[in-house]
C-alpha cells in the first residue's frame, strides 16, 4: 500500500478551532497558542493540501467550498482520535497552564514551593518558562507571567507579589579575608557586585553614606541571581532580596553583616493574561506564599534589630 504523507495533526486541531470559532485569536486562545501561530499551521495545512480552507475576511476567517467539504471529514477523524481509551486517560484530561517568570524569581521563590502547589491541585499541568527581564522578552504564548519592575509603570498595584527588602550579604570565606566589619562605612572596603537591576544607592543613603559612589570594578551582571552566585563564591558583597537569599542565609553560606534593611524600590509582579479557574488557582496560591514571605522578612527585620 503506498504511503501517504499526512498533514500534522496541530495543523488539523487549528484548522477545526478556526472555523468551529470563527476567529484565530479565540483558536489561539483554546489552542494555547499565539494567533499568529495558528495562522502559519493554517497555512501550511493549505500548502500541503494546495486547497485554500479558509479565506480571511474583515469579519475572521470564513470556509471556502474546500473547506466546507474538508471540515466534516476531519472532524470525524479527530473524534475517532479522542474516543480512542488510550487518549481518555486522566493525565490527558488535566487542564494546562503556563507561566514565565524572571530567572531568579524562578529559581529561588517558585520552584522550591512548587510541590505545594502541585499537591493541592493536581487536576493541573504546570509548564513553566524562562523570560530575559532587562531585555524585556518573554513567552508570548505564556498564561501568567512574573515580571520585575516599577509599580505603577511595569505592575500594577494589585499584582505585586513581594515587596522586598534589600541588605548586603556577603560569603563567610569573603569576610574572613579582610577586617571585621564594625560599621556601614567599613563596608566600601569589600568589592561590591553590581548589576542595573539594583543599584546600591537605597541602602547607602539609610546608612549615611550619602556620597558613596555607585560601585564600578568588576564585571556588571544582568540577572539577579548571577549575583547571588558570585557572591557565593566569595567574589564580593551583594545588595540581595531577602526573598531571594533566604535559603543561603539559613544555610550560612552567605551572612548578613548589619541589621539594616531597606525597602526594594522595583518589585515583583503577577500578571495573568488569560484569565481561566486555573490562572485564578495559581494566582491566589503564589500571592499567598509571597505573603508568607514578606511575612517572614518583617518579622526577621524586627528581631534583628
Amino acid at each position: 500500500m503506498r504511503r501517504t504523507r499526512l498533514p500534522s495533526l496541530d495543523a488539523l486541531l487549528a484548522f477545526e478551532a478556526c472555523a468551529r470559532l470563527g476567529s484565530f485569536e479565540a483558536a489561539a486562545h483554546e489552542l494555547a497558542l499565539t494567533a499568529s501561530a495558528v495562522a502559519k499551521r493554517l497555512a501550511g495545512l493549505e500548502e500541503r493540501l494546495a486547497q485554500e480552507l479558509l479565506t480571511r475576511g474583515a469579519k475572521g476567517p470564513v470556509l471556502t467550498p474546500a473547506g466546507h467539504e474538508y471540515l466534516p471529514q476531519v472532524r470525524q477523524a479527530l473524534a475517532l482520535l479522542q474516543a480512542m481509551p488510550l487518549h481518555q486517560r486522566a493525565s490527558q484530561q488535566r487542564e494546562r497552564l503556563r507561566v514565565t517568570s524572571t530567572p531568579t524569581f524562578a529559581r529561588q521563590v517558585l520552584v522550591p514551593a512548587l510541590p505545594g502547589f502541585t499537591a493541592a491541585h493536581p487536576q493541573l499541568e504546570l509548564e513553566l518558562t524562562l523570560s530575559v527581564p532587562l531585555l524585556a522578552e518573554g513567552d508570548a504564548g505564556a498564561d501568567a507571567e512574573i515580571r520585575h519592575g516599577a509599580v505603577p509603570d511595569d505592575i500594577a498595584l494589585a499584582q505585586v507579589l513581594l515587596r522586598d527588602r534589600l541588605t548586603p550579604l556577603a560569603a563567610p570565606a569573603l569576610l574572613a579575608r579582610h577586617a571585621p566589619l564594625r560599621m556601614p562605612a567599613d563596608l566600601l572596603a569589600l568589592p561590591l557586585l553590581r548589576t542595573p537591576l539594583q543599584p546600591w544607592a537605597p541602602w547607602l543613603r539609610a546608612a549615611g553614606l550619602t556620597d558613596a559612589p555607585e560601585p564600578d570594578d568588576g564585571p556588571r551582571l544582568v540577572d539577579l541571581g548571577l549575583t547571588l552566585a558570585a557572591a557565593l563564591a566569595g567574589q564580593g558583597v551583594v545588595l540581595a532580596r531577602l526573598s531571594l537569599a533566604r535559603h543561603e542565609l539559613a544555610e550560612g553560606r552567605l551572612v548578613q553583616p548589619f541589621a539594616l534593611t531597606v525597602p526594594a524600590e522595583r518589585h515583583y509582579g503577577l500578571a495573568v493574561h488569560r484569565p481561566s479557574a486555573a490562572a485564578e488557582a495559581f494566582a491566589a496560591w503564589l500571592h499567598g506564599h509571597c505573603r508568607a514571605l514578606q511575612d517572614g522578612q518583617l518579622e526577621n527585620s524586627s528581631a534583628a534589630h
